[in-house]
């Protein structure tokens, strides 16, 4: 048994992983958890760690005759190919990748305690400050400078830029 990889259209990774092991295909998608602001909410995302990007895993013995059903998939665009050889993918670094997933620490918040950040809207808008911290899904306390003092702002994280 061999890993291929299969390149998907544009932002179908999960449909052709789907569709591809509702046919009995044995297939991985790395993945990566990160934090993204939808509908002014903090939420965790699943997203693809290589973008259009999945492995397949076939018998040595399929020929490019046997793929039509894969390129025929829901979300898959074409099998990788160098030249006329597809792309074969070595079993180390499937491993190495499903260890790493595996091990993925927990993820990394989209603000961190001490970060300068720019309030973008309310009546401190254009003011800068320090992220503290998040409370709860929809606050975050920001420590902003106010008429010579420090004063603490709750606000949610949407109205929050970082400064690079």
């Amino acid at each position: 048994m061999t890993w291929y990889l299969i390149h998907s259209k544009p932002r179908q990774e999960f449909r052709a992983l789907e569709n591809l092991q509702a046919q009995g295909f044995h297939c991985y998608l790395p993945q990566l958890r990160v934090e993204r602001l939808r509908r002014k909410r903090l939420q965790w995302f699943d997203e693809p760690l290589f973008p259009r990007y999945l492995f397949i895993r076939l018998g040595g013995d399929d020929t490019p005759q046997d793929w039509s059903p894969i390129r025929s998939t829901l979300g898959v665009s074409r099998l990788v190919r160098f030249g006329d050889e597809p792309a074969r993918v070595d079993d180390a670094l499937i491993a190495f990748l499903q260890q790493r997933e595996a091990k993925q620490n927990a993820p990394e918040p989209l603000f961190k305690a001490g970060e300068r950040v720019q309030l973008t809207s309310g009546p401190f808008a254009g003011f800068e400050g320090v992220f503290q911290m998040s409370s709860g899904e929809q606050r975050a306390l920001v420590l902003i400078e106010f008429l010579n003092k420090p004063v603490k702002v709750s606000m949610a994280p949407a109205e929050l830029r970082k400064i690079s």
